[in-house]
């Protein structure tokens, strides 16, 4: 990973970066004349947001890079900026740079996170390895705390996409349960991990079901980050689908464009971890625990067959009539296991439904839930500052009377139709408390790179979560 300084260090900087808005700025430029004057007219004339010259054994770049408070978007508009950057560092295969800013400085960060999200490569199992050299950048901007969130957010979104990354012939549930913990360990947050036989004792009869099929147990993963100094009386407990790998059971998916990216399935446990990494990096005085069943989806064994009645956690009977639609039934165990907390409220993420994706794309996540508006809101606001955008989905309970089944207390898909819905309405039965459900599956694996966003596992979430949660503090 590529590390952020904001105090100066003995190593040659071989990249001089400046950012600025306003001609006047230029001032502050410690250049020669002819240098200010080409500079000058590349600002007044020159449509392109970067100039990059030569002066003595200097290699300067400088780039247009405006911050407007009030539009989020700016925000985005200088991450692609940072994005730009890491392409120069690449170009120049350069190990350090140096960015400043000439204007308010505020902008610095915004940039930098961009370059560092964009720096991210997966090459564990690859004989030649990823070529950038860059391995530290000196900000003189940030100040102590701005940096500890920057180089806490790059971790937290490099494991959650290591994590997505993964084949399932590495990452099992059980094995996903170990990484995290030994995180957790690492970060300062705790993690308790239930194994098969422990969840068969508590009846987890929607995880044990999608487990049928397969030869490896799942987990139920509990993180707790409670410091002495946390506000909130009840916690937030923020709950993360673990589907290590979905073939759709019985109900099998096809292999092109479908299931030979469904290692990604377990996207929303990624996410949660993230957000705890962030959080507990941070020090965020806030109790958070989080809840992460996890399992793949297999034909094999005594796979559970459509047609089968499941009881769930709660004493709820499921009537199966799609294995794919498996993400909802570990689910509900978990967030039946959640009330055991009186939680203030519960955040659900999931790569859940091919809907939710059809619906938007990868541009954004679909949001719904019964939870206070303000909370929403603030979620809203939060996706809007990290470009990680909700489109608030309607919650009707009109919808409840597509789960209907004639022989067991629910169904467990909905029908063709408002499938993203129907499927945070099945979540919505086992909750008794504010509820909140992300349906990342849009967003949460790309084929190809978009930006900063790289080809693969996005870590969709984590950033999304840990500014929420930040701003609770």
């Amino acid at each position: 990973m590529v590390t952020v300084f904001n105090e100066p260090n003995d190593v040659q900087v071989e990249l001089e970066i400046y950012l600025f808005s306003r001609l006047r700025d230029l001032g502050r430029l410690s250049v020669g004349r002819n240098a200010r004057k080409r500079v000058k007219d590349w600002f007044e004339d020159d449509k392109n947001n970067s100039f990059e010259f030569t002066e003595a054994d200097r290699r300067i770049c400088i780039f247009k890079a405006e911050l407007r408070e009030k539009e989020t978007s700016s925000f985005e508009t200088l991450r692609n900026i940072g994005v730009q950057i890491l392409g120069k560092c690449k170009l120049h295969k350069v190990e350090t740079a140096h960015i400043v800013s000439l204007s308010n400085g505020m902008e610095v960060f915004f940039v930098l996170e961009g370059a560092l999200l964009s720096s991210y490569s997966f090459d564990k199992y690859k004989k030649e390895k990823a070529t950038l050299r860059l391995n530290s950048l000196f900000a003189p901007d940030l100040d102590d705390i701005k940096l500890k969130e920057l180089n806490s957010i790059q971790e937290a979104v490099f494991f959650s996409r290591d994590l997505v990354n993964e084949p399932v012939n590495y990452l099992t549930a059980v094995r996903l349960a170990e990484e995290i913990k030994a995180k957790g360990a690492e970060c300062g947050f705790s993690v308790e991990v239930l194994n098969k036989k422990k969840i068969e004792s508590l009846k987890m009869g929607g995880l044990l079901a999608v487990n049928f099929g397969s030869i490896d147990p799942p987990s139920f993963s509990i993180l707790e980050w409670k410091p002495e100094n946390a506000i909130n009386e009840k916690p937030i407990v923020l709950v993360g689908k673990g589907v290590v790998y979905d073939t759709g059971g019985l109900s099998l998916k096809p292999t092109a464009g479908s299931m030979d990216s469904m290692k990604s399935d377990m996207g929303g446990a990624a996410a949660v971890a993230g957000a705890f990494i962030a959080a507990s990096r941070n020090a965020l005085p806030l109790h958070v625990i989080g809840l992460i069943p996890a399992t793949d989806n297999r034909p094999g064994g005594n796979a559970y067959a459509p047609g089968d009645i499941i009881k769930m956690y709660d004493g709820t009977t499921v009537e199966v009539l799609n294995t794919d639609a498996e993400g909802r039934m570990i689910l509900a165990d978990a967030l039946s296991y959640a009330k055991k907390f009186s939680p203030e409220f519960v955040i659900n993420l999931a790569t859940l439904t091919g809907s939710a994706a059809a619906a938007i794309g990868s541009k954004g996540v679909v949001a719904m839930g019964n939870a206070d508006k303000k909370i929403m809101s603030s979620l809203e606001l939060s996706g809007a500052r990290v470009h990680e955008r909700l489109a608030v989905f309607p919650f009707w309970d009109d919808y409840k009377d597509l789960l209907k089944s004639p022989i067991a207390d629910l169904k467990n898909i909905g029908g063709k139709e408002a499938g993203a819905i129907t499927a945070g309405k099945f979540l919505e039965h086992f909750t008794d408390y504010p509820f909140i459900h992300l349906d990342i599956a849009g967003p949460a694996f790309l084929d190809s790179a978009d930006k900063y966003r790289t080809r693969g596992g996005t870590a969709v979430g984590v950033r999304l979560l840990f500014d929420f949660l930040k701003n609770r503090s």
